[in-house]
Formats: C-alpha cells, structure tokens, sequence
C-alpha cells in the first residue's frame, strides 16, 4: 500500500512495499528514494521535495501506519471535505479559481463531520441546492506554507449528484469566478489546467 503526499506538482509515496504504479517513479533520474526510517531521514526527503528538481520521492517502510504518523507530525494538519458533482446529464461541476480549474470543497468547522463539511462546501461554492452524497471517492493530500508553518491539507472527496433546475452562484469572495458542467468527454478542456489532486478524483471514474 501507499499513500501519496503532493508537493506542489510533485507526488512524494509513503509506502510498504515498491508496488508496481511506483515502479517508474523509482527509476526515474529525478526522483529520491529513501528506505530509512528516522525522523532526519523524513526531515532530509521534505527538504528534497521542497526542491523543484526533484520529480519524486518515495520513502520505504514496512509499517505505513507508523510511517504516516512519523511524517504527519512534521505539518500542521488541515482536514478538508469536497465533492464532485453529477447533474442529471451526467456531468460534473468544476469551478474556475485563482487561474485554475478545480472542484468545490473546503476545511473542516469544528464539531462538524467530513460529510456535512462537504456538503455545506459545497453549496457554499456553487450555490448548489438539494444535494445527495453518494458515495466516498477518495481521499488527497498535499503540502503548502502559510503564516511560517508547514501545512499538510488532507482533503476527502465524494460523489454527489443533484436533480432538478439548479442555479449556479460562484462565490467570489473566495475568488470564484467560473461554474461549469462539464461532460466525462470534455474533462480535457479543464485537464491541462488543474491540480494533480483534483486528476486523481477524475481518475476514480477513468
């Protein structure tokens, strides 16, 4: 098993075993590979994947679960749910912001659950209304700085559909300035221009 961590564009794997999905990342020239579990060792593999250089990262160990929480404690910890959302065309409602493509979602209020954090992201967003979670889809993470800490944003998407006549309302003072459905066949218009993040909930259904 693996868990993948974005840096920016660039996916650092958290894993037990070399599966074969990571086999062309290990080979590849620009990636770093670490199979040491120490604390300088996760400490030295973030500063390379801080590095624009580098492609990726992988970092080795038999246990995932200790693994994970060894590097978890190096971030300040954000949770965040969101939603990709079908109409009754069978489309999917990306929204357009801070120049790129994306899909609604957003962190975590306390006392809240993941699934109604999604949901009310949700309509908050897009304006959405009548708004049934299906299923969970799958679950991202990646890495940014903000106010001088190190934040790790670990964010849970689930399908979604609403019926009916909806009005779209983006909301600008989250720098929304785009709604649009867009059918399975015409994900590439906004593939080129999104977060790797947001292809791997499109690839849940791929």
């Amino acid at each position: 098993m693996y868990i993948k961590v974005y840096f920016n564009a660039n996916p650092l794997f958290l894993c037990d075993a070399i599966e074969p999905a990571l086999e062309p990342y290990l080979h590849h020239d620009d990636a770093v590979f670490i199979d040491e579990f120490s604390l300088p060792a996760i400490k030295s593999m973030i500063h390379e994947m801080e590095n624009q250089k580098v492609h990726a990262g992988i970092i080795l160990h038999q246990d995932l679960e200790e693994l994970k929480k060894a590097f978890w404690k190096k971030f300040t910890l954000f949770q965040a749910g969101g939603g990709a959302v079908w109409n009754e065309q069978n489309e999917i409602l990306f929204m357009f912001r801070r120049g790129k493509w994306d899909l609604p979602k957003g962190k975590l209020d306390p006392n809240e659950s993941i699934e109604e954090c999604a949901i009310r992201e949700v309509k908050e967003e897009t304006g959405l209304d009548n708004i049934t979670l299906v299923k969970p889809l799958i679950t991202t993470y990646h890495t940014y700085h903000e106010s001088g800490k190190h934040i790790l944003k670990e964010s849970y998407w689930f399908e979604m559909r609403v019926a009916g006549p909806q009005q779209l309302v983006p909301q600008t003072e989250e720098q929304i300035t785009e709604l649009k459905w867009l059918a399975r066949e015409r994900w590439i218009e906004v593939g080129s221009n999104t977060f790797p993040s947001i292809i791997d909930v499109l690839d849940c259904y791929r």
